[in-house]
């Protein structure tokens, strides 16, 4: 008897409470700036060679060459262009990532704000 008696409970009721965690996580500083250094280019010709050649061995000492084309200075150019674009897009990454992970304060205070 004891056996059936067990099928006429009642089951405690289930309530499911869904709770938001914000995972928080420390923000790092920026790394420092590139600080790149000059170069010069010199642009070379059969009109000019013999001029260039004075003034750089008089400048330099030492005679040596790196020569591009115009295609190879314009390729390099577009290479450049490229590295800065994948930069920046990287930095917007990381700025949404920032922005994702700050802690609750923080975006109530830019709420408040307006901004």
């Amino acid at each position: 008897m004891t056996g059936c008696s067990s099928l006429f409970r009642t089951e405690p009721e289930v309530v499911t409470v869904t709770n938001t965690v914000r995972t928080t996580v420390p923000i790092i500083a920026h790394p420092k700036k590139v600080n790149l250094n000059d170069v010069k280019i010199y642009v070379v010709t059969q009109d000019n060679y013999e001029e260039f050649l004075d003034e750089f061995q008089s400048k330099n000492g030492v005679t040596a060459w790196v020569a591009l084309s115009v295609k190879d200075y314009e390729n390099l150019s577009l290479n450049f262009a490229e590295l800065r674009r994948y930069i920046e897009q990287q930095k917007e990454i990381i700025v949404y990532y920032e922005e994702a992970v700050k802690p609750e304060e923080d975006l109530d205070a830019k709420e408040e704000s307006g901004n």
